[in-house]
């Protein structure tokens, strides 16, 4: 199975443990009093990871594009972390115990975030798949990367990583991914995990959710994700761009809940028997009785046997053998048969 390991030292792997990633994105609406109270609440909720966004409306929009956008103006200024702030949010995770990244969008960003924070690993957004320079940056860096594949075609994922590999960095997970925000159900295809993990056998293959409610996420972990993406809020209904599909604290608990339990419920492909399964085979099995009152010296036959519970008995694959043999003694309808009531005729 394909994996490779964080700076955080978790295994992301393979039908492995899920690693699970609270996105913050802008749902803090840049304050770090509500950054704190959702980073203490992913921790409670059980998450590996709080990942923030590393923007400016400089490193996301040329000029002319965000002077004639009213929204980006209003909010993308307003909402980012500066990077004092985002060493604050990194320190408070260090206090709590919860790992800390963030998803640049700038060489400064990437640099702050690699050298300075030592991020265990560096997130590459979708956007950025195709954007060769900037892969080349940040595989430079050496750091593992979490590269969303959303609406990349094979081609474009196959191009990105050749990019990366050629500076040496292999540790790249992919995660299947839906740029719609949200998508619809019809368009999130998880069979999709099966074909990058064959097409890309060396990467490990997550999934970056953006769908509403804990089912996609839930079903990705029996197809062997490594990583859930999820966006965190406090309130879905406070005002925001990511709000409205994002999981509030007891929904993300939920979903790390289930997500680790249906990873311990698909166990091994090794046929095992439980030891509880071997004790209900004596209640629920069944045993060779009698079908009806039989006397001693009776040769048995077909309509003298039956089976029915429990199963502490001779087992049904005997039947067929007891035929044809000697009763030794009297017994009575649904009388179970014993090995010494039987005499072979020879």
């Amino acid at each position: 199975m394909a994996s490779i390991v964080l700076g955080d030292t978790s295994l992301l792997s393979d039908f492995g443990q899920p690693y699970i990633i609270a996105e913050m994105g802008t749902n803090h609406n840049g304050n770090m009093q509500k950054a704190k109270q959702m980073i203490c609440a992913a921790k409670e909720s059980g998450c590996n990871c709080v990942k923030f966004q590393s923007w400016t409306s400089d490193t996301l929009y040329s000029r002319s594009v965000y002077e004639a956008n009213p929204i980006a103006k209003r909010m993308v200024d307003r909402f980012s972390f500066s990077e004092s702030q985002l060493w604050e949010a990194y320190e408070y995770c260090k206090e709590l115990d919860i790992s800390f990244s963030s998803t640049p969008y700038s060489k400064q960003e990437v640099d702050f975030l690699a050298d300075i924070c030592k991020v265990p690993y560096i997130k590459i957004a979708s956007m950025d798949l195709n954007n060769y320079p900037f892969l080349k940056y940040v595989a430079k860096k050496m750091r593992p990367i979490i590269l969303s594949t959303g609406m990349a075609e094979i081609e474009e994922i196959e191009k990105a990583l050749e990019t990366i590999y050629a500076i040496g960095n292999h540790q790249v997970c992919l995660l299947h991914c839906v740029a719609e925000y949200p998508p619809k159900i019809e368009t999130i295809n998880l069979n999709n995990i099966h074909t990058l993990r064959r097409q890309f056998p060396e990467c490990p293959i997550g999934l970056s959710d953006h769908s509403p409610g804990v089912e996609v996420s839930t079903a990705a972990v029996a197809l062997g994700v490594c990583v859930i993406e999820k966006h965190f809020t406090l309130n879905k209904t406070a005002p925001g761009w990511d709000n409205k599909m994002a999981m509030e604290p007891e929904e993300m608990k939920q979903l790390v809940e289930n997500s680790r339990n249906v990873f311990t419920a698909m166990g091994t492909e090794k046929r095992v028997i439980a030891q509880g399964e071997i004790e209900q085979r004596k209640n629920i099995r069944r045993s060779v009785v009698a079908a009806h009152n039989l006397c001693a010296g009776t040769i048995l036959t077909r309509d003298d046997l039956d089976c029915k519970r429990p199963g502490t008995g001779l087992p049904p694959e005997c039947l067929e053998k007891i035929i044809g043999m000697r009763l030794k003694r009297d017994l009575t309808v649904d009388e179970m048969i014993k090995k010494e009531d039987l005499q072979l005729i020879v």
